[in-house]
């Protein structure tokens, strides 16, 4: 209570004490649009806004200011840089509707972010379209979708998902219309080809990968997975969620998957997870290039550039939205990749894999349990904290809630699935080896704290804001308004 505005609140107090009170601006609306009542604001002054916004900020767990090793969620470190490039006032500026003779510039930018992503994928064409990944995934399925029928092959309703997925993948194939099929992963963390064998036929419309895996190990067989879903008429489908773990070293084409979709705000440059806009790149190999969404920018024959729209495209899947992508987004990826260049690139994906083998094998000499401890580390690696839970009564949750005492954010809880108390986690190539050291000595501290004091862990955290909440409550019974002291809200408010 004490962090509501409204308690900060008192009668007459006001943020614009300055400018002359008005009641012209209401002169000409309609009685009925008028209010009867002043409507339930706090009354506060400009300070008190900027203060009380400010404090909540500063609460807040950020990359700013804690190590974030959120499981593949690329939760890294993002350079100034590229954001001050996307907000120079000729893009800020421009708007969607204006004439291309004055959108040179920024088509020039997305012209060859397409051309950089394609040569990093390997695949034969990039488009820009999808708002965010999880629409990349939408209209990837829909292309796999288009080429089946273009092929009069309508039995094709199966798609094929390893149990260690994403869980937007099956939701993907679900919205396109299609069955999902489940196939196990073995021991070590590879698709169990013996089980993919007897899955693929006639019914098989593709496969949806993502390599390396949620479980943090590259998929070894990649190749003998593509010669069999493509006997059979299938297409592979990579989910670029773990980019950041073979950048600039393996291509996804080169692993010959048909369609794929990068996170671009995970991978280049804009932040993850902070609320605001995404944006994915969608590649493709030669035999889905009609199918693309449009619209997106090539060349005319001047040289100039321009939106390739409909008219060329009359196979295309169609819009994903009203214009092209998240402008600002697609800018700092264009700045990220100029401002590293080749080389560059491939550094991100060497410092995020050394972090990771790093931060697996100190936890393994610490003593803690890794999932697949004969594997070597993608970009990420998993903990399993069975032991932990068995012998002192203390959970992978416990365990994250107490690292918020540390000031350090929890790596993702309980995913995958198929690994028990699990924590999946990723350093970043971004972080530096103080601070992976820091997480192993906060994480050997939790587990001693497990063994001579558990219900300390167990009702962690104790120094944030917020204490633990009741999970399942707070998701049933929000209470997200605000009303006066005796005032009960009016139902269907």
């Amino acid at each position: 209570m004490s962090e509501l505005i409204f308690n900060r609140s008192r009668p007459g107090r006001r943020a614009g004490g300055l400018a002359p009170d008005s009641e012209e601006s209401a002169a000409d609306l309609p009685a009925s649009c008028l209010r009867k009542s002043p409507p339930l604001l706090p009354e506060v002054s400009e300070l008190d806004v900027v203060r009380h916004y400010t404090r909540l900020s500063q609460k807040n767990f950020s990359i700013d200011t804690h190590f974030y090793p959120l499981g593949s969620c690329t939760m890294k470190y993002n350079p100034r840089a590229a954001n001050r490039l996307a907000m120079l006032e000729g893009f800020l500026s421009g708007h969607p509707l204006a004439p291309v003779r004055f959108k040179q510039g920024f088509l020039e930018c997305v012209f060859e972010l397409q051309e950089i992503l394609q040569s990093v994928t390997g695949m034969s064409t990039v488009v820009l379209s999808p708002m965010a990944g999880a629409q990349g995934e939408f209209a990837g399925i829909a292309m796999m979708r288009r080429y089946h029928r273009s092929r009069g092959d309508a039995g094709r309703t199966e798609i094929l998902v390893p149990d260690a997925a994403h869980g937007t993948n099956p939701a993907s194939a679900i919205m396109g219309g299609f069955k999902v099929r489940e196939i196990p992963t073995d021991r070590e963390g590879d698709v169990d080809l013996g089980a993919l064998k007897a899955a693929v036929g006639p019914a098989t419309a593709g496969i949806m990968l993502t390599n390396p895996s949620t479980l943090g190990v590259f998929e070894r067989r990649i190749t003998d997975i593509a010669t069999l879903v493509h006997g059979a008429g299938g297409l592979l489908y990579y989910d670029g969620a773990n980019l950041n773990a073979i950048l600039g070293r393996v291509r996804p084409g080169d692993m010959r998957f048909d369609i794929l979709h990068l996170n671009l705000h995970k991978t280049f440059s804009t932040p993850h997870g902070g609320g605001g806009p995404g944006a994915a790149a969608l590649g493709v190999s030669a035999r889905l290039e009609p199918f693309l969404p449009i619209p997106f920018v090539g060349r005319d024959p001047t040289g100039g550039l321009r939106w390739i729209g409909e008219a060329e495209r009359p196979d295309s899947i169609g819009r994903l939205s009203a214009f092209m992508g998240n402008a600002g987004v697609l800018l700092r990826a264009y700045a990220y990749t100029r401002l590293l260049g080749r080389e560059g690139l491939r550094r991100v994906s060497a410092f995020a894999a050394l972090n990771a083998n790093y931060l697996a094998r100190r936890l393994e000499a610490a003593g803690f349990e890794l999932a697949f401890p004969r594997r070597r580390a993608s970009h990420e690696c998993i903990v399993t904290l069975r032991r932990e839970a068995r012998e002192y009564g203390v959970t992978a949750m416990d365990f994250a809630k107490r690292l918020l005492d540390h000031g350090m954010h929890a790596p993702t809880t309980y995913f995958p699935m198929l690994i028990p108390e699990c924590l999946l986690i990723e350093p970043t190539e971004t972080e530096s080896r103080d601070t992976l050291d820091a997480f192993v000595e906060a994480m050997v501290q939790i587990r001693n704290e497990a063994v001579t004091d558990p219900g300390r862990v167990r009702a962690a955290p104790w120094t944030t804001p917020v204490r633990r909440l009741d999970d399942v409550r707070a998701a049933r019974e929000p209470d997200l308004a605000w009303r006066p002291p005796g005032r009960e809200l009016a139902p269907g408010a």
